[in-house]
């Protein structure tokens, strides 16, 4: 009884300290800019302040308090989650002040270490009984990067908050609808203060080349030293020939299944009590990777699962498989694909959606997505529609072949951080036409807007 009792002294004590930084950073900002205030538009920026601390105080706090309950991995990742929201409250106070640079990438590198840490602390408790809670913030904690969205961030919000939808069917519904709020909530923030795009001081200062060297904005405390910068990532061999090599069966269209053959039920953990019982996921020592001038480390190496949890299909860790094949499929299921390598994925019937996360050289062939098909993380990807997908949306990925059916050439294609996409429509029977998807940008200004179009890169 004394513990709870402390617990509830310590948050309520916590929700009062929120209020009372929010309340002072208001005045600090209004008091200091007295002299020059309506130039500057510092009313407006007060109100898209105050939106956003509002969102700190209402949806984030509930859903801190909810993650609290729930304690465990749960409560550690809502911690983070704080901290990044935190941080982006830091680059959105300075971006209010500041004229935006011409080089963004240091500024934003907080909340990209943030991004990353909160996913990685994902995949180090896979083994988690809160694995499904972990996973719903991990594939929907990108959305901060809405501040890096040139046109209409809102929907790249939502997308991401419909993958959080998707992955969070099947845990507490209590928290579930205080997290997703969150999304919600920021959605309409970037509706109203942010329609199409960060807005940047039009008089203020050039922006600082990094974000803990401004002047301290409201309630964030500044992070921790920064590790290494998560987008650089090693590049590897992308040779065409290589690619057309591997994928080569998935222009067979139809034909493709003549080659795949059945999982065993001794090899599928949803129908193997044995293997269930193990957690399918197996960690060994007996390969190790040798770094010049280091003791060698043991490799942790993960057993392969094709496994239907719940509402979700989860394919992981498979290597130089090609005969996968999921076709016990409904329209509420979820196709979560993690860590495959140099593997063939097919799926029958309709499922809600598909995501490809942290994949190397993996071919999929699918029928229908209600939702949404999400790849990020990713490498050398070759997709084969062969019904139809409303919104394919591929996320710092190197390498993506799309192979459209007829009846999916209305599907939209969002794209970020990517690099070699081409998007290939049929022409025939069994041919196809390519077209690479712009990779750079040209922006002018018109006398009233910016104005961005794809450009051609030079030869």
């Amino acid at each position: 009884m004394q513990a709870s009792l402390m617990e509830a002294l310590v948050e309520r004590l916590e929700q009062a300290v929120i209020r009372l930084e929010v309340v002072s950073a208001n005045l600090q900002g209004s008091s200091g800019n007295m002299t020059n205030g309506d130039i500057n538009g510092l009313n407006g920026v007060s109100q898209c302040m105050e939106a956003f601390d509002h969102l700190l105080r209402g949806p984030v706090c509930e859903y801190m308090k909810n993650s609290r309950t729930i304690g465990g991995d749960v409560a550690k990742h809502a911690e983070m989650v704080q901290n990044a929201l935190q941080v982006q409250r830091t680059f959105l106070k300075m971006a209010s002040a500041h004229q935006e640079p011409t080089e963004l990438a240091d500024l934003l590198r907080p909340i990209s270490e943030h991004i990353e840490e909160i996913q990685n602390f994902r995949e180090k408790n896979r083994s988690s009984h809160l694995f499904n809670h972990l996973s719903a913030v991990s594939e929907s904690i990108p959305a901060l990067g809405w501040v890096a969205v040139s046109q209409k961030p809102g929907p790249y919000v939502k997308e991401l908050n419909d993958a959080a939808i998707h992955t969070s069917n099947v845990v507490h519904s209590k928290w579930v609808h205080s997290y997703l709020s969150i999304w919600t909530e920021l959605q309409a923030f970037i509706k109203q203060h942010h329609t199409t795009g960060l807005v940047w001081s039009k008089t203020g200062p050039i922006a600082p080349p990094s974000l803990f060297t401004a002047p301290s904005a409201g309630p964030c405390p500044p992070p921790p030293p920064p590790p290494v910068f998560p987008d650089e990532q090693t590049k590897g061999d992308n040779s065409v020939a290589q690619r057309s090599a591997l994928f080569a069966q998935l222009n067979q269209g139809e034909a493709v299944t003549k080659g795949l053959k059945h999982v065993s039920d001794e090899q599928k953990t949803h129908k193997n009590p044995a293997l269930r019982s193990q957690g399918g996921v197996h960690h060994t020592s007996t390969s190790k990777d040798k770094v010049p001038g280091s003791t060698p480390t043991p490799v942790k190496k993960h057993s392969p699962i094709l496994e239907l949890e719940g509402k979700k299909w989860r394919v992981e860790h498979q290597e130089q498989a090609h005969t996968l094949l999921i076709e016990e499929t409904e329209l509420r299921q979820v196709v979560y694909v993690f860590s495959c390598t140099n593997s063939t994925l097919q799926i029958k019937g309709k499922v809600n959606s598909i995501i490809v996360d942290n994949c190397k050289k993996l071919g999929l062939v699918f029928h229908n997505v209600v939702g949404i098909l999400e790849v990020i993380n990713s490498r050398d990807i070759q997709l084969q529609v062969l019904g139809k997908v409303p919104t394919i949306s591929i996320n710092k990925t190197e390498g993506c072949h799309v192979y459209l059916s007829k009846e999916s050439l209305d599907c939209e294609i969002v794209s970020a951080k990517s690099s070699e996409m081409n998007i290939l429509v049929p022409q025939g029977d069994d041919e196809y036409k390519e077209f690479p998807v712009p990779e750079q940008f040209k922006t002018v200004w018109d006398g009233s807007k910016l104005v961005t179009e794809p450009t051609e890169i030079a030869g």
